[in-house]
């Protein structure tokens, strides 16, 4: 018997026990949280304003799964523990994404990812716009609404759908021909709202469009202006302005976002400006291609030579060179550079074709084309490229629009704001941290984008809805984020599948 009692307290000493008593293993568990307090705000009618956010718009399509996990939804799952209401959202009718107006495809279904990278779904959309939803909705996100539509009457008419003067998504829940986004939202009386990613839009089309519309700066008619063009800031700030008035006018509390600069997300960061692989038979073949063209800036420079008007540096910049290799950039059309043909109508058939360069940025829509010659045999139109000097005026109307989304949030006790600029930025360069997981901004496997390269996924929204809770700490005194009433990673995807 001594011998075994030995050998047992041999053994304890050996695994660094103090002493083999009972209580040295009871657990110790951490301290409670703290209960959740209501604060001075009251979310027993929380209505949501905004565009394709809002709305839950993922992997390029709205469908019921995504609304779900939008982060409106994701917050009101939260203000039910603070007597938050119930939450209407005007759900389309299946996963699959997409819309028909008249039995007529007018929007594609979603994408999934087929182990390759993004892809259209195979499965029809069956959301008919002209089936109008009655009732009213909580949710007030539409795809697609630059700030000037949220006010414009007639936004949601069904007829004008088929005419590209309404939303098809506003018009399956407007609750009449000409109602307004905003009035629709004013009419319900709510308690709490968000105004989230006014402004996007006013920028995104743009930059899908590779810069293929005008900057509308100094323009203060939007009726003017083409569906991808710049927002003038003045039309921005005064339509801002007069919604968050409107929204606060009877006591309401809520919280604004910034816009983002959108040229960080991965529509315009994945394809890089020098993807093409040439073998020494093909490069000879397409600098051949070009050499009628090289000749004609030569004799334009040799011409101008003097003159200032045309430089060695933009002679050198707009010369095409392709070599063997794995990293050619690709030719691409820069309206920028300088017309010859004005200065000398001799030189009227030169084209303005220069090779891409790093601060170029590439649409991820040319991705499946540039194995059919795109950027080498022909070159890339506007439409493909967002070019500096067309970078430059998204980062400004950007810039103007945060700069009066700030000024009207600090001068109203009753709104905070979420800083979506700063957290893009953040998932850009060195990653969001969300639970246990690093959120960047990486196509597929970054986690917080998704398929479509702009929208987010459901862990996405996750975040962003927790951020909303952040601010909402900040500006209103309750403490989501301390008692732990928040979203967590793990219970959202990244990738629907099919």
């Amino acid at each position: 018997m001594n011998n075994k009692y030995n050998l047992i307290w041999m053994l304890c000493i050996l695994l660094g026990m103090v002493a083999c008593e009972e209580e040295d293993y009871t657990v110790r568990t951490s301290d409670p949280l703290p209960a959740l307090v209501q604060g001075n705000v009251d979310f027993s009618n929380y209505v949501a304003v905004g565009a394709s956010f809002t709305a839950g718009f993922t992997d390029g399509a709205v469908f019921i799964a995504g609304q779900e996990n939008s982060f409106p939804n994701i917050l009101s799952q939260q203000f039910a523990n603070l007597n938050g209401g119930v939450f209407n959202q005007p759900l389309v009718n299946d996963n699959n994404g997409g819309l028909l107006f008249g039995g007529m495809q007018i929007a594609s279904p979603r994408l999934y990812f087929d182990g390759a990278g993004p892809a259209t779904s195979p499965n029809a959309p069956t959301t008919e716009v002209t089936s109008v939803l009655s009732g009213s909705f909580n949710n007030m996100g539409v795809p697609g609404a630059k700030s000037f539509h949220f006010v414009a009457p007639g936004y949601g008419n069904v007829a004008g759908v088929p005419l590209q003067t309404a939303n098809p998504y506003f018009a399956r829940m407007a609750t009449s021909s000409n109602a307004t986004v905003l009035g629709d939202a004013l009419v319900q009386n709510p308690t709490f709202f968000t105004l989230s990613e006014v402004g996007g839009n006013d920028v995104l089309g743009y930059a899908l469009d590779g810069g293929a519309g005008e900057n509308q700066l100094g323009n203060f008619d939007p009726s003017t202006y083409g569906p991808n063009d710049i927002t003038d800031p003045n039309v921005f700030g005064q339509v801002f302005n007069s919604m968050v008035t409107a929204l606060t006018a009877n006591g309401a509390k809520g919280i604004v976002t910034t816009v983002p600069y959108i040229t960080s997300l991965p529509n315009f960061t994945t394809v890089p400006y020098n993807p093409v692989p040439l073998d020494a038979g093909t490069a000879g073949a397409l600098n051949a291609g070009y050499a009628t063209y090289n000749g004609g800036l030569q004799a334009a420079y040799g011409a101008l030579m003097g003159t200032g008007l045309f430089t060695q540096e933009e002679l050198q910049r707009r010369t095409i060179s392709f070599s063997t290799g794995s990293n050619n950039a690709m030719v691409i059309v820069d309206e920028s550079l300088t017309d010859l043909g004005a200065i000398n109508p001799a030189f009227a058939g030169i084209p303005k074709y220069r090779q891409a360069t790093a601060e170029d940025l590439i649409v991820l829509a040319l991705s499946p084309f540039i194995q059919q010659g795109y950027g080498t045999q022909i070159p890339l139109e506007d439409k493909w490229v967002l070019t500096p000097e067309e970078q430059g005026y998204i980062r400004v109307a950007t810039d103007t629009y945060n700069a009066t989304i700030m000024a009207v949030a600090d001068a109203n006790p009753n709104v905070g704001v979420v800083d979506l600029n700063a957290i893009l930025t953040e998932a850009s360069t060195t990653g969001i941290m969300f639970d246990d997981f690093n959120m960047n901004t990486d196509l597929v496997f970054g986690g917080l984008v998704s398929l479509d390269g702009v929208h987010l996924t459901a862990r996405g929204y996750a975040l962003m809805a927790n951020k909303f809770l952040e601010a909402i700490d900040a500006n209103f005194e309750t403490n989501f984020i301390e008692s732990g009433t928040t979203a967590k990673a793990n219970d959202y995807t990244t990738i629907y599948p099919l």
